[in-house]
């Protein structure tokens, strides 16, 4: 790979060959080379491609025309360029280096420039932001027609410049420019007029220039516009500012704007406490651009605040995580993480044990912490106050376990994931809940297709099946690849045949070894929580023959009123056991299904089983009355109940 070679993306696409631009690419090869170069040396789907190049209703030739693309792109990027473009399982890939790329080296000045600036080192960190900075020639993308990409990436791109910028002043503040500084704040104040960092660092350097009037002018501008637009008053940390310029509090001689709060110790490096994300993510576009637009929420009056809900095993760590890691220079004084166990093996982490960890991270090591869990809370949320931190609260059991680690301050974002759709912290705390659904099936099937490789590729009638075998849960189509890993000189086709008995199937998606790859054991950890009439309710569910159910068929089934009926179906519905299907009518996916029925098999007696089946057949009979043509070939089908497990299926009855 030649290093004379630059990719530029601050700014119009651009590629250079020796400092000559190479010809201007048509539009969608832009937008193609761009979401590759975005995503620079990772594999990217080529359902996002898809989506980035003609939006959501793309043609049905789109797959066919976009290798098309890529094999036109390649001609372009002759020399030595276009074979860093490589077709990879699942997608395309493209090779960069870090010296390459001119988001890559902006990022990486501007990570040197926090460095800097956390040892006091100024005058280094302002020097690396104005070469970072001097690599942006206008807006980012300019010229790339996708709407995808201007929703998702081009904001994210202008918010890293704006956080560079505000960063680059800082720095001057500190080293006593603040004329320089006085004439590009009141610019950018006018182009962001609701940032209030800028407007804070316009008053620091007007008062440190000796004009505290203007200074105290400056808030008052910044809060009637507040007020005129979106009806609040600034934030603390602006308020407060105004109150230390009218007392001339020394420390504003040295304080930066917005860092009037607790500084983390020198030696305690900022948090970085997010899990690597997890391998050949596939899909959830749609799902991370709305998490991006719920946490573009912080900066206002509150923490922004997100929950991913959805059924065991459906990906919701494993969103949460990717999009942190996409997120998180957005969040440059730290990201936290906890597990807080609210599902598996362990008993859930208790909440004083979660806090404990955040407030060693804030650099309260060595200290004496507070016993009483309010008081604890009430330490972590002065810690993190003033600070742009992302906060990810993973497996919850539910909105109580979660409260006391959410915090206070705005500029923070706080993400939940739990298999508990939280409707406490929806109603009560203003949650925005993003529920998570089973991959769809080309999502599905590329994820299968980037885990196993050349043989599902080979196969995709077989793929496509065992997708369906596994109920496009990503968790189930994870253990199936490992499995096909595995033993290299099976078929997908012959991985199919072997999952082909539902009975079975539960037992084979179990990766060894480790409780979290075994489907049964995970989906198990869901029934825990469960009260018994529900704990019931979900077991007899797996007998029930047809695919759809409603709350007077399963009071009949388990026995219970019907008003008891709905109360468990809403409790087996919140717990994401159990999906509405429209009206009042709930399913639930092929493997729940097997495994409630599995349960039945060992914790309901015979007899019980038998007596829930035959009131079910009374209430279906029941609403058959009057055809007696149809009502004789059910009651033929009845005789089948009750010989073999798997005559259910064939029981031919539509109940709602």
């Amino acid at each position: 790979m030649s290093a004379d070679v630059e990719f530029c993306l601050l700014g119009p696409l651009q590629v250079r060959n020796r400092g000559i631009a190479l010809p201007m690419l048509p539009g969608k090869q832009r937008a193609l080379l761009a979401a590759l170069l975005l995503r620079a040396n990772r594999m990217v789907p080529l359902a996002e491609l898809t989506e980035v190049v003609w939006g959501s209703e793309p043609p049905a030739t789109a797959r066919a025309t976009l290798r098309n693309y890529v094999k036109e792109l390649r001609k372009t990027l002759a020399g030595g360029t276009g074979s860093r473009l490589s077709t990879v399982p699942g997608g395309y890939q493209f090779q960069v280096t870090a010296d390459e790329l001119d988001l890559a080296r902006f990022d990486r000045l501007t990570a040197g420039a926090r460095a800097s600036a956390s040892s006091g080192a100024w005058e280094d960190a302002s020097q690396r932001l104005r070469a970072g900075l001097s690599l942006w020639r206008g807006e980012p993308l300019v010229d790339v027609p996708s709407e995808w990409l201007a929703a998702r990436d081009v904001p994210r791109l202008a918010e890293l410049r704006l956080q560079a910028i505000e960063a680059w002043i800082e720095a001057d503040l500190q080293l006593g420019r603040h004329e320089r500084a006085i004439a590009e704040l009141r610019r950018l104040t006018t182009a962001h007029p609701f940032r209030e960092r800028l407007h804070a660092q316009l008053m620091l350097a007007l008062y440190r220039d000796g004009r505290q009037a203007e200074a105290l002018a400056a808030f008052q501008r910044v809060r009637r516009a507040l007020l005129r637009e979106l009806g609040i008053e600034p934030g603390p940390d602006l308020r407060l500012l105004q109150q230390q310029i009218l007392a001339a509090n020394p420390a504003l001689i040295s304080a930066a704007p917005g860092r009037l709060r607790t500084a983390l110790p020198a030696d305690v490096p900022v948090p970085r406490q997010l899990p690597a994300p997890v391998r050949r993510f596939v899909g959830r576009t749609a799902e991370l651009g709305t998490l991006t637009s719920s946490a573009g929420e912080a900066g206002g009056r509150t923490a922004a605040l997100c929950a991913v809900t959805g059924t065991a095993g459906v990906g919701k760590t494993a969103t949460a995580i990717e999009w942190a890691h996409q997120m998180a220079d957005r969040f440059p004084d730290g990201q936290f993480y906890v597990d807080l166990r609210g599902y598996g093996p362990a008993e859930p982490l208790p909440v004083t044990e979660a806090l404990a960890g955040f407030i060693r991270a804030l650099g309260w090591a060595g200290r004496n912490l507070p016993a009483e869990p309010a008081e604890r809370a009430a330490l972590y949320r002065s810690l993190l106050s003033g600070r742009r931190a992302l906060v990810l609260l993973d497996n919850a059991r539910s909105a109580e376990q979660v409260r006391p680690l959410l915090p206070g301050t705005p500029g923070c974002v706080a993400v939940v994931t739990s298999r508990d759709a939280l409707s406490g912290l929806v109603a009560r705390d203003g949650a925005q809940r993003l529920e998570l659904d089973v991959l769809p099936a080309a999502d599905a099937a590329a994820l299968l297709c980037s885990l196993i490789g050349a043989r599902a590729e080979a196969d995709p009638g077989a793929v496509r099946e065992l997708s369906a075998q596994c109920s496009w849960l990503p968790l189930a189509l994870r253990v199936a690849a490992e499995l096909a890993a595995a033993r290299p000189r099976v078929s997908v086709a012959g991985l199919v045949r072997e999952l082909a008995d539902p009975r079975t199937r539960l037992d084979r998606l179990d990766a060894g070894g480790d409780d979290g790859t075994a489907v049964a054991a995970v989906l198990s950890w869901s029934c825990r929580p469960l009260d018994s009439a529900a704990a019931r309710a979900f077991r007899l569910l797996g007998l029930y023959p047809a695919g759809e159910f409603g709350p007077h068929a399963v009071a009949a089934l388990t026995g219970y009123g019907v008003a008891q009926a709905r109360r468990v179906l809403d409790t087996l519905a919140r717990a994401h056991l159990i999906r509405p299907a429209g009206g009042d009518r709930h399913g639930m996916h092929d493997l729940l299904r097997a495994y409630a029925a599995e349960q039945a098999y060992l914790h309901d007696a015979e007899p019980d089983r038998r007596a829930a089946i035959a009131r079910l057949l009374e209430y279906a009979l029941r609403r058959l009355r009057g055809d007696v043509g149809r009502r004789h070939r059910r009651l033929r089908a009845v005789r089948l109940i009750g010989v073999r497990r798997h005559h259910l299926a064939y029981l031919p009855i539509t109940l709602h």
